[in-house]
């Protein structure tokens, strides 16, 4: 399978999920965008990564990772998205050291903040972009429109990519116990768009 080299375009907000953000990736040499949500400290750590002139006075953790594998002599190669089941985008690290090179599993959003910080290229297959790439059918007439629609657009592909995954059931006839089987069943399966209204259920209660 063809690898397609992607790009980050930038992190979009929801503003109707609470604490739900939205990484949109662009494919390189084509006009599809690749949106995958992302957790509110994952967002902050690409941001962070994005902003060169942003320094936090203590490493994140990303990039205590980065510390330790300079230190260690351990580069980060590339990434690649090489799957995707249920909605969830799973990823690799292709790293080398001493000319041996090891394949490391990884929430996307984690390999994502460290190819940033290794500048190391991010790619999926072309059979995950045909599948949940969107094309964006953009003509501006001057830069400053192309901004503006890049936000509008980035603001409807959130609304697409969160919306139909929004949790649909209603939590208050669920006891605590049962509510806090359910965070960590959403947890586990790295949804945390429904894991957030969960723990603002359990908030209420306690």
């Amino acid at each position: 399978m063809s690898l397609v080299r992607l790009n980050i375009k930038g992190i979009s907000y929801s503003q109707t999920q609470n604490g739900a953000y939205a990484l949109i990736l662009n494919e390189v040499d084509g006009d599809r965008k690749l949106p995958i949500v992302i957790g509110a400290f994952e967002a902050q750590s690409i941001a962070i990564a994005l902003e060169k002139e942003i320094r936090p006075p203590r490493p994140l953790t990303h990039d205590l990772f980065k510390n330790f594998a300079d230190r260690f002599d351990i580069i980060v190669k590339q990434v690649i998205i090489h799957k995707l089941v249920d909605g969830v985008f799973y990823s690799s690290l292709i790293c080398e050291r001493d000319k041996i090179e090891e394949i490391i599993d990884a929430r996307t959003s984690d390999a994502i903040a460290l190819a940033l910080r290794f500048d190391a290229p991010i790619f999926t297959y072309k059979n995950i972009l045909d599948k949940a790439g969107i094309y964006l059918k953009v003509n501006p007439k001057k830069e400053e429109d192309d901004e503006t629609q890049d936000s509008i657009l980035m603001d409807e592909l959130i609304a697409n990519e969160l919306e139909p995954n929004a949790p649909r059931e209603s939590f208050k006839g669920k006891t605590l116990e049962e509510l806090h089987n359910l965070l960590n069943e959403a947890v586990a399966n790295e949804d945390y768009e429904k894991a957030a209204h969960i723990r603002d259920e359990i908030s209420k209660r306690e």
